[in-house]
């Protein structure tokens, strides 16, 4: 009985000289970009979950119990914020009854909060003027310099959490902002040549995207945010792109082509479905990739366009 005393005795202590100095922070994030920018910060110190996919449209998550449970347990909930998620996100948090990833909690972080936000509307607000966020555009993370903001808030929160780990955060954080700012100017070389060139977008999901690479919106297929394409809209928006030159459409994936195709063949126009985040397509597997991903799309339009 002894001998097997103390050979369970070297198997604990075996099994605990082994185990980590602290458990892997659980981290959710409410889309599949915020989650790219969190496993890049943290490392293999923390396990991460995105809610939304990268082929889904942010604003229409299917709220699933499975989300409840996984927000349950996670130490930390990054979101969007802009009320983005407003109709899916609210009701999977209160179901969780976790209170560290409410709304103010210590486990939550809005990651709008330290970004540069665009289409910050003014004067009074109505539904007449479709679903126009209050506090701006919430697509931010569609700009690299966005992405940076991203990483360094979400470093310092992981650091607030873990602070036995802190250094090795900031180090994944300064690792990934240097190799960002790298594709970056890449990315501006490719699409310097087409610097200035005018477009028209589905949604409102690019300004950030848009006002980085320095292009110009002439006009929306939807009459107004999250508003179908009305005919009469259409048959003014292609009045303005023939009288322009527009020849590039951006849609994203999960919008419906029928209307942009027929705006194009009118135009003489191309649509261009640009992928909106990470996991759009199985190629896009991070963030960098996303922006590769995009670039070389945005690239090929406008020389197949003959745009300059």
């Amino acid at each position: 009985m002894k001998i097997r005393s103390l050979s369970i005795a070297a198997v604990a202590a075996a099994v605990l000289a082994a185990a980590p100095a602290s458990a892997a922070l659980k981290v959710i994030t409410t889309t599949s970009d915020l989650a790219s920018i969190a496993a890049e910060v943290g490392g293999d110190k923390i396990t991460v979950d995105s809610i939304g996919k990268g082929y889904q449209d942010p604003h229409f998550v299917e709220a699933k119990p499975s989300f409840v449970i996984k927000l349950n347990s996670a130490d930390l909930l990054i979101a969007v914020g802009r009320e983005l998620e407003i109709g899916w996100l609210p009701p999977l948090v209160n179901q969780a009854r976790n209170a560290k990833v409410q709304t103010g909690g210590a486990g939550y972080l809005d990651a709008s909060q330290t970004v540069r936000i665009l289409d910050i509307p003014t004067g009074q607000l109505t539904r007449a003027m479709g679903d126009v966020h209050p506090s701006g555009n919430p697509h931010y993370w569609l700009d690299p310099e966005n992405g940076k903001r991203i990483a360094k808030a979400i470093a310092d929160k992981l650091g607030a959490m873990d602070a036995a780990n802190a250094a090795y955060f900031q180090q994944r954080e300064a690792d990934f902002e240097r190799r960002l700012t790298a594709a970056d100017a890449r990315w501006k070389a490719a699409l310097a040549p087409y610097k200035g060139a005018k477009v028209v977008t589905y949604h409102r999901s690019w300004p950030n995207f848009i006002d980085h690479f320095g292009f110009d919106v002439i006009g929306y297929v939807e009459p107004k945010p999250g508003i179908p394409p009305s005919p009469s809209h259409t048959i003014d928006l292609i009045a303005e792109m023939k009288r322009q030159n527009v020849k590039i459409i951006l849609v994203e994936p999960y919008f419906d082509l029928k209307t942009p195709n027929s705006i194009a063949q009118n135009t003489g126009a191309q649509v261009v479905v640009l992928a909106p985040s990470v996991g759009a397509e199985k190629e896009i597997t991070d963030y960098i990739k996303l922006f590769d991903y995009d670039v070389a799309k945005m690239a090929a339009a406008f020389q197949a366009a003959g745009v300059k």
